[in-house]
């Protein structure tokens, strides 16, 4: 297996960035939309090459978090995907290991909102769940996420946490975990 590129979304060539993108599609079937990309880029993306073909993608983006009402810099882990015949092969490993090193280096915390198919893989490299309410927030002030409880990870990166307090995130358009 290749060592994976880390760059920052301004390092990527417009041919990388539109590579990544139809890949993210693919590896989504489809359900990647236009705010899922904006969502993914300008922070550091994690590539997996074989030859000229991506066969691995996520990114760290910076977000702000709030736990109780202390602020913290979270390193988000969005668009990780891995071709879909190359699955099964440590791949999602390699990608993750990649952003965790991102995030333990930059932020106080890693976070990601997970889909039933992804929990395996980050459990299983020592991601936690989130236990406590979660929250956004948005232009009209904190307002709650029940339909995100149980489903946002987080990766301590040497900030003391309290995995059961409430955490709110900032907000952005589309989905907002």
């Amino acid at each position: 297996m290749t060592d994976p590129q880390v760059a920052h979304t301004s390092q990527l060539s417009e041919s990388t960035l539109a590579a990544s993108r139809a890949f993210l599609n693919d590896a989504f079937d489809g359900d990647f939309g236009d705010e899922d990309w904006a969502h993914t880029i300008g922070g550091m993306h994690v590539l997996l090459w074989e030859g000229d073909a991506l066969i691995g993608h996520a990114s760290v983006v910076q977000r702000m978090m709030l736990l109780g009402d202390r602020p913290l810099r979270c390193g988000y882990v969005e668009g990780v995907g891995v071709r879909a015949d190359r699955r099964g092969r440590g791949h999602g490993g390699a990608l993750m290991a990649a952003c965790e090193r991102v995030v333990e280096r930059a932020y106080d915390l890693g976070a990601l909102s997970t889909s039933e198919e992804g929990t395996r893989l980050y459990l299983s490299r020592g991601w936690r769940l989130w236990q406590g309410p979660t929250s956004v927030l948005a232009p009209e002030g904190i307002v709650p996420t029940p339909e995100e409880d149980g489903g946002v990870l987080f990766w301590e990166a040497g900030v003391p946490l309290d995995p059961t307090g409430p955490l709110t995130c900032d907000w952005r358009g589309g989905d907002v975990w």
